[in-house]
């Protein structure tokens, strides 16, 4: 009978830790268009991407807000709208998070991109920076990527994190309330006569 319970317990923590598991996994997988954080918004239908690669470090990874490493960076900014391909539009990389105030590193000039795609590179150093994109329209367009270089992420190790820790505990607590039971003790008691 113990037994029975004691396997019980244990199917339903190990469905509680695949839930949350599951969960983490389908978060970072294929998401829509629309909940990719890579993806900007502005108005109602005016949307752009940002993918970063350091194909001296890892050929085929994709980045976009956490740069793992220092070096040259690739950015590549696709114009989702159709409308943004019919006006001049310009990145400035700065070091820093103010537009005018912090040093500029990278700047691509106000061009057309009738293709939808916006190509640069920059040089990265550690440290924060800010990707703007900007069109030249009435009114004006402007989106921002907060950029990390060689930096720890310590929200996303939380939420990483946070799944095992609920996990050990909830198992912590069913071994503490099946030792505490007292079928356990009387069977412990009796495997000591």
């Amino acid at each position: 009978m113990m037994i029975k319970q004691v396997m019980q317990g244990g199917v339903s923590i190990l469905t509680v830790v695949m839930a949350l598991y599951c969960g983490a996994a389908v978060a970072h997988g294929k998401v829509a268009m629309e909940e990719d954080t890579c993806m900007r918004r502005l108005g109602d239908n005016s949307m752009v991407h940002l993918s970063a690669y350091q194909p001296q470090h890892e050929p085929s990874d994709q980045y976009c807000t956490e740069i793992p490493k220092e070096g040259d960076t690739f950015l590549v900014v696709d114009l989702v709208d159709q409308a943004l391909r019919d006006i001049p539009i310009g990145i400035r990389v700065v070091k820093g998070t103010s537009e005018v105030e912090d040093e500029t590193v990278t700047y691509l000039r106000p061009s057309y991109h009738p293709d939808g795609v916006i190509r640069g590179e920059t040089s990265l150093d550690q440290g924060l920076y800010t990707v703007f994109i900007t069109g030249e329209s009435v009114p004006p367009v402007h989106y921002q990527y907060p950029l990390r270089v060689k930096m720890v992420n310590y929200a996303n190790i939380f939420r990483a994190s946070i799944g095992p820790l609920i996990a050990m505990l909830l198992l912590t607590l069913f071994t503490y309330k099946i030792m505490k039971s007292k079928r356990m003790q009387n069977w412990r008691s009796s495997r000591r006569s």
